[in-house]
């Protein structure tokens, strides 16, 4: 890896088998991320965008080539090393909340802390401290149908920041949201950047991926152009 390369990808390529079908998600696909940069994955649907953040993560391994995140080869971990090592260093917002209906918003903030066995006493203190950071506090105590589909975004924003990791992925984080509440999510991801977090946004906008440092285009499981 480079000097300040957190994320790294070696001529990575990954193949799923559809009955008699090969279909390439990516190929020979080469990528650094430097620590503290907010990356732009932008790509039509099928490009390979959200197989890039399986990988990162370690939820997806590749069939040739290397993954490295912050020195460690995620793509050679096992499976009880991964999950030890993703709730440390990787916070991840799907397109779809992903909320316990049955849970406040601060109880869906916390559960990623009861996961890392946190003590009891700091998970209240730094799960409200995680909705202060997305601007919701005051609905802390709001169960998720009681939340417009922004704020559902921001808990799901504020529980990817639970554990304070210092790697966001955000995987079309505005695909179920209107252009303005699109916006401020991404606007949210910008101020995190601003405070520290290296950031990779999965998107098909390239209105919002301008808010990134740096857009990578992909199409066809290839990176097209870095900017």
């Amino acid at each position: 890896m480079t000097q300040d390369a957190l994320i790294r990808f070696e001529n990575v390529t990954r193949v799923y088998t559809m009955g008699q079908r090969k279909l390439f998600a990516l190929r020979e696909v080469s990528l650094d991320v430097r620590a503290g940069e907010f990356v732009a994955i932008v790509g039509p649907s099928g490009s390979g965008k959200s197989t890039l953040l399986n990988l990162i993560s370690g939820i997806d391994k590749p069939d040739t080539g290397r993954v490295w995140v912050d020195a460690r080869e995620v793509s050679a971990m096992g499976e009880n090393a991964l999950a030890k090592w993703r709730g440390e260093k990787i916070g991840i917002v799907f397109q779809f909340f992903q909320l316990l209906p049955t849970l406040t918003a601060l109880e869906n903030v916390m559960l990623p802390m009861e996961l890392r066995d946190t003590f009891s006493n700091h998970r209240r203190e730094r799960a409200q401290t995680a909705l202060e950071q997305v601007g919701l506090a005051e609905r802390a105590t709001q169960l998720p149908s009681e939340l417009s589909g922004g704020e559902q975004q921001r808990v799901a924003l504020a529980r990817a920041l639970a554990n304070d990791p210092p790697i966001l992925l955000a995987d079309e984080p505005t695909g179920n949201l209107d252009t303005a509440t699109g916006a401020r999510v991404v606007e949210l991801l910008g101020e995190l950047n601003r405070a520290g977090k290296t950031i990779v946004l999965v998107t098909h906008e390239e209105t919002l991926a301008r808010a990134a440092s740096r857009i990578v285009h992909v199409r066809d499981g290839r990176i097209e152009e870095p900017e």
